[in-house]
């Protein structure tokens, strides 16, 4: 058996003193440099290691924020609804039928089927602006004609009883021709201040001008005062402000705007502007193509115009609405 005391152990006489033999020998035969040195990382393996993250330096004197800010949406206050006056006026019906127009609560005619087709397109076509992010503009609707004479008014005042009678619209009125205003006798409603006063003058709230009437959904705003300068106060930039306002929180109300034939005054060129949808009447056996072109290019700013034929004594499509509910037309 071979002795152990004898084996002689390397480094300096005393250095052993107090030492246990694991540490004599990691000293004497040097162990460490036994021990494997870690080995590189594959270069495959070294890509996929991620990055080590600085941190910015903050100043000594901020304190650090150990939990970041959790970001709130932010969401806009509801536009209170535009809202009119609670008298309402009584609307004569014998006087709408004298002039032949629409009578609510009255029995279907050939002229209400004919408006409900006119109103229906045009309901369809306001959805689909309001769907495009047209803003105000797609409520709003332009009754014009070349010439006077040619049933602008008259088509205006039948298309806004026909919507008035929509079970999830209303309508609004509006004598937008200045210089001879029509509306308010065709319906047996008194004067009194209108758009132009509000335009005039910026103390006047329009709503405060708006007519009630007792025909449920159907509202007037008249002319107002009589200016030479009716054009100047459209094209000004308050008039965006008070057409706004008659539309402000209320999607569901539609704007009809009876104006002043294009060729004889300047107001609907100007009103054009403000509307998502034009109808120029055009009258059978009157209008011409000519004035026809002319109009129709007055009212460029308008993205949509459409021609509405009236006094028609035939219908392109072969439909007769009177007999099938027992009228003859």
């Amino acid at each position: 058996m071979t002795d152990q005391t004898r084996i002689t152990v390397p480094g300096k006489p005393g250095d052993s003193a107090g030492k246990s033999l694991i540490e004599r020998a990691t000293g004497g035969f040097d162990l460490n440099s036994l021990i494997a040195r870690p080995a590189p990382l594959p270069r495959e393996t070294a890509r996929r290691a991620p990055p080590p993250v600085a941190e910015a330096a903050t100043p000594a004197t901020a304190p650090r924020n150990e939990t970041a800010p959790v970001a709130e949406a932010v969401t806009a206050p509801p536009v209170e609804m535009a809202r009119f006056r609670d008298e309402h006026r009584l609307i004569d019906r014998d006087l709408l039928r004298e002039q032949g127009l629409i009578v609510p609560e009255g029995t279907v005619t050939t002229l209400l089927e004919e408006f409900r087709i006119v109103k229906r397109q045009l309901l369809v076509q306001s959805a689909d602006l309001r769907r495009q992010k047209a803003g105000p503009s797609a409520q709003r609707v332009l009754i014009t004609s070349p010439h006077p004479g040619e049933g602008k008014t008259y088509c205006a005042l039948n298309l806004a009883l026909s919507i008035a009678v929509e079970k999830e619209s209303e309508v609004l009125l509006v004598d937008a021709d200045f210089a001879k205003p029509s509306i308010l006798s065709a319906l047996g409603l008194p004067g009194g201040p209108g758009l132009m006063d509000a335009l005039m003058d910026e103390s006047i709230d329009v709503l405060d001008c708006v007519l009630g009437t007792d025909i449920p959904g159907l509202w007037v705003l008249p002319a107002g005062d009589v200016s030479n300068n009716d054009s100047e106060y459209l094209s000004s930039s308050r008039t965006a402000r008070v057409l706004d306002r008659l539309t402000q929180g209320a999607p569901h109300r539609m704007v009809i705007f009876d104006s002043p034939p294009v060729l004889a005054a300047s107001p609907a060129a100007e009103l054009a502007k403000y509307v998502g949808q034009t109808v120029v009447i055009v009258r059978a056996d009157k209008t011409g193509q000519g004035a026809l072109e002319d109009a129709v290019s007055l009212l460029g700013a308008c993205p949509n115009i459409q021609l509405l034929l009236n006094a028609a004594q035939f219908s392109p499509s072969g439909r007769r609405f009177g007999s099938y509910y027992g009228y003859r037309g």
